[in-house]
């Protein structure tokens, strides 16, 4: 039975699904190897970027939480919890990722000085230059910065 061969330009979906099939039936002559590496490489680079993301989410709503102790909320407080969730469950798939984890800090921690003098109508200078935080204290589910 001949198939016509899906381009991966042409309908990224359909292109998967031929992929899968090729791979599954062992017919590795026919898969588009050059394609399906960028793809598992850019999947690797998608679980980076959602940890530096939610970390700078997380950092924010630390900020927050420290320098506007009269602001606090349960919506704080909850989204610190769901960052952390969700950056464990991240870590527990992708552990190679966790060492890389201390180098991603000052630059989201730079990122997240910025939008918590956004979000608070804070002057940058309010918060510490570099992150007054460890990655264990970021990380730890129960620490809540004091102001």
């Amino acid at each position: 039975m001949s198939r016509n061969r899906i381009g991966y330009d042409e309908d990224f979906y359909a292109w998967t699904m031929e992929q899968a099939r090729l791979l599954r039936s062992g017919e590795l002559a026919a898969i588009d190897a050059e394609n399906i590496a960028e793809e598992i490489e850019s999947m690797g680079k998608s679980d980076r970027r959602e940890i530096e993301s939610r970390l700078i989410v997380l950092l924010v709503h630390l900020l927050k939480w420290q320098f506007q102790p009269e602001m606090r909320s349960t919506s704080w407080s909850g989204t610190i919890r769901e960052q952390r969730r969700k950056i464990d469950r991240l870590l527990a798939e992708s552990p190679s990722l966790r060492p890389a984890v201390p180098g991603m800090l000052p630059q989201t921690y730079a990122e997240a000085r910025e939008d918590a003098a956004e979000e608070t109508g804070l002057s940058e200078e309010a918060f510490p230059e570099v992150c007054p935080l460890t990655v264990e204290q970021v990380l730890a589910r129960g620490f809540l910065p004091e102001s």
